[in-house]
């Protein structure tokens, strides 16, 4: 536990998106102080100059190749390419590695080839991370040294998943998760399906049948609900800068209506500053800016499905904002600390 009035923080790969989002917040955050900041394809250029919405946060601050991070800092945050974490994670002298990337997510090494597309070169510190979904899986974050926090599709369907798994109320297989996400979530570098002329005005899906968030997802579930989940995830890229909107389709197991339904995702998550459960439906843009997961459930009489529909802000709770929560969480800091529960609108 840190027990000083400030928490030196570096971040690698802050030249990116979750880069970025992690110098906004930390900015914000009454502990942290960001001491060092890498970003390769941008060494030497000062924070200032890159993003110029944190001129004034960071008047100073100039990115440097991730080798010369100092050791001794008190947490590290990673915001990293896949594969990249996996090398640079032996070599860190850090207190406490948050872990944004894919690398240390999946527990079982053998699955990294299919879904990845590379041999895990550090399977043995797969076993030392805990799984950075606090909702969820908040005992093991408390303390840990090693946290990889999980794919922002991932923590939006988990949570909306989860409680209905858990109590046995949805059928463990068969499940569907439709999800969009903003353009940001496919990083800062341009490609041609990222572009402006390629995303204004389109809607498409993308990463049919073999997304690698699809293990995540499995795994979580799976964890909680205590036997195996097996579910078709299908995402889209939709035309906004940032966001996720997942709609999720499971069998129910009994009679439950709507409202029994959300009595117990209510239940489930009622001590949880950063989940609001209600019968309005989700939107992306209620959630923009914030740490926040606005979640309802639909049981059709017709059909027989339950709809669940998540929203959150991919680059905050899906991905920034949740590293900061369980970096709080971590070091012994009060869980909230440098987050808001409010969203920015309009």
């Amino acid at each position: 536990m840190i027990l000083r009035s400030m928490v030196n923080v570096g971040i690698l790969g802050a030249s990116g998106f979750a880069g970025a989002e992690l110098l906004r917040l930390a900015a914000g955050h009454p502990d942290y102080a960001v001491v060092f900041g890498s970003g390769d394809s941008q060494a030497g250029t000062p924070v200032a100059e890159l993003y110029p919405s944190l001129a004034a946060a960071y008047p100073h601050l100039v990115l440097e190749p991730w080798e010369a991070v100092p050791g001794g800092l008190d947490i590290v945050f990673l915001a990293l390419p896949h594969s990249s974490s996996q090398t640079v994670v032996p070599k860190l002298d850090a207190a406490h590695i948050i872990d944004l990337g894919a690398d240390f997510r999946l527990r079982d090494p053998a699955l990294y080839p299919g879904w990845y597309g590379y041999e895990h070169s550090a399977p043995d510190l797969i076993g030392e991370f805990a799984c950075g979904l606090p909702e969820l899986f908040r005992q093991e974050i408390r303390g840990a040294r090693s946290v990889a926090v999980p794919g922002c599709y991932v923590t939006t369907a988990a949570l909306a998943l989860a409680p209905l798994v858990t109590s046995g109320l949805v059928e463990p297989t068969g499940i569907i998760v439709d999800a969009a996400s903003g353009v940001s979530g496919a990083g800062r570098v341009s490609r041609p399906h990222t572009t402006f002329a390629a995303v204004g005005g389109n809607f498409t899906a993308y990463g049919l049948l073999d997304h690698r968030h699809t293990p995540e997802m499995e795994q979580a579930l799976s964890r909680v609900a205590g036997t195996d989940v097996e579910l078709l995830f299908t995402p889209h890229l939709a035309p906004m800068s940032r966001g996720i909107l997942a709609t999720c389709y499971a069998r129910p197991t009994g009679s439950e209506d709507t409202g029994e339904l959300l009595a117990v995702m209510q239940d489930a998550y009622k001590e949880e500053p950063f989940i609001v459960v209600s019968d309005s439906v989700p939107s992306t843009k209620a959630t923009l800016g914030s740490n926040m997961v606005n979640l309802t459930v639909r049981r059709d009489p017709r059909t027989g499905w339950v709809i669940v529909v998540g929203a959150l802000d991919n680059l905050v709770k899906g991905a920034a904002g949740q590293a900061i929560q369980c970096a709080n969480l971590a070091i012994g800091l009060p869980e909230e600390s440098g987050l808001s529960r409010a969203g920015m609108y309009p």
